[in-house]
């Protein structure tokens, strides 16, 4: 019995072989059985938990937003975040009054 790798770009485990492919219904990517030894970027909360895409955070410090006229306060939850590719500094995601935040994750811990 074969073991599937969990996805390389969100880190999730719903993985399943499709042919020669592995494929990860959750973020859509597909990687060959080779191309798992690449370096993935890990993205940490401010105590050092990991995020997957999909996770939820909550703000720890109130942050300005530009181009919004309301600050996001302290304990805002920001639910089925977003991570960008390349970058373990920031994550993408939407609270319930602003839409289309790119957050940095020094202000952010896992909920």
């Amino acid at each position: 019995m074969s073991t599937i790798p969990p996805c390389p770009q969100c880190s999730l485990e719903n993985t399943y072989a499709d042919g020669a492919l592995f494929v990860c219904p959750d973020c859509g990517h597909e990687w060959a059985a080779g191309d798992v030894a690449e370096a993935t970027v890990v993205v940490r909360d401010c105590n050092g938990n990991v995020l997957a895409a999909g996770d939820t955070v909550t703000v720890i410090k109130d942050l300005k937003v530009k181009g919004a006229s309301i600050p996001l306060k302290q304990g805002t939850v920001i639910r089925n975040i977003r991570l960008i590719e390349d970058d373990a500094e920031h994550i993408e995601g939407h609270s319930d009054k602003i839409k289309d935040l790119v957050l940095k994750t020094i202000y952010l811990r896992k909920a």
